[in-house]
């Protein structure tokens, strides 16, 4: 762990000590489908459609079978809800079909589900299975840069290789919450709240 990822760790635990995974779920099957559905909304509008899902499709056996106009009416509050009851009446079918009707625990065997990237894989390792990843969404991303982690013009990818070698592997997991919380509650995309921020002397792009 560089120095300057023990500091960033450092002042972040302590400003967010509480920083936690969001989604609401109760297993490692509805961990998958809620962190699938979160892409480009909010954790919040996810929460308040997955009880009437899974009250409804509990597990992947029920989804597989699942009516996708049925699936599609109770993601109606989401964006993109029509492709999101595609891809998870899908991977449901995936995990049936191929691992048993479990999640798989490996990060090769997640992203051959339908709709599963990289970042969703890695929610579902750190968070479902306490596997040390670092997934890398809008918000890491964007604290990773403006805090001189990465490059701007890095890819996901690239950045997330760049947190892992900076940050301890025991840190990985809550440093991904931790990055999380500061982008979605004070280092926001648009009008960060850079008075407040205890991270500013390391900000690279000090927007006020």
């Amino acid at each position: 762990m560089t120095k300057k990822a023990d500091i960033v760790y450092d002042i972040l635990d302590r400003t967010f000590p509480d920083a936690k995974c969001e989604l609401i779920y109760h297993d490692t099957f509805e961990l998958l489908v809620a962190v699938s559905l979160s892409a480009q909304t909010t954790d919040k509008k996810v929460n308040s459609v997955t009880p009437i899902l899974f009250k409804k499709y509990p597990d992947a056996a029920s989804l597989k079978d699942a009516d996708i106009d049925e699936v599609i009416e109770i993601l109606r509050p989401l964006g993109l809800y029509k492709n999101k009851a595609t891809n998870i009446i899908s991977l449901a079918k995936d995990i049936c079909d191929k691992y048993d009707g479990k999640v798989p625990s490996k990060k090769e065997d997640l992203v051959k589900l339908s709709g599963v990237g990289i970042k969703t894989a890695n929610v579902v390792l750190a968070e479902g299975f306490k596997i040390p990843a670092f997934a890398v969404d809008t918000h890491v991303a964007r604290i990773a840069k403006r805090l001189g982690f990465a490059k701007e013009s890095d890819d996901v990818t690239v950045i997330e290789k760049k947190l892992m070698r900076a940050f301890s592997k025991d840190k990985w997991i809550k440093s991904h919450h931790l990055f999380i919380f500061f982008g979605r509650y004070l280092c926001k995309a648009r009008n960060p709240e850079c008075a407040n921020c205890p991270l500013h002397d390391f900000c690279k792009v000090k927007l006020s």
